[in-house]
């Protein structure tokens, strides 16, 4: 029976190895595409007037702009959250793995958003965001 639990030891063979070497540097690289995407968005839903998002997003028009510039906040310190095991691995999984469940709940409270809003190109930006985030969240688990 397959568990959920990720094997602590180390890898025996050199395919085992080479495999476990592909997955850190995949994780790592959806890790730095995840953060670079949410700095820049966060950053310009915190700068940008409302107009300008209101060009690039049908949503901003419908919000209060305290809850823009709050979901921009939310979404730099998650993104930051990504990169913490780049500091400190022992204390920085834990606020990889809170970040990463944070952006797969906002990305899929705004996937809903963006389908009730028709909005086809950010539904497939929403569905590629989320299937980078959930490898990464659950390669990122600690080992039983």
């Amino acid at each position: 029976m397959a568990t959920l639990c990720q094997n602590a030891t180390t890898p025996r063979t050199a395919r085992a190895r080479q495999a476990r070497d592909f997955t850190n540097l995949a994780l790592w690289t959806f890790q730095g595409w995840i953060a670079m995407f949410f700095v820049a968005a966060g950053y310009a839903k915190l700068t940008e007037p409302m107009d300008n998002l209101a060009l690039l997003l049908d949503w901003p028009e419908k919000v209060s702009l305290s809850l823009v510039r709050g979901v921009g906040i939310v979404e730099i310190v998650l993104a930051l959250g990504m990169l913490m095991p780049l500091f400190s691995w022992k204390i920085g999984r834990w606020p990889l793995l809170v970040s990463a469940a944070g952006l797969v709940a906002l990305q899929t409270v705004m996937l809903g958003v963006h389908i009730i809003g028709a909005d086809v190109s950010l539904v497939i930006t929403n569905v590629l965001l989320l299937a980078i985030t959930i490898p990464v969240l659950l390669g990122r688990r600690p080992p039983c």
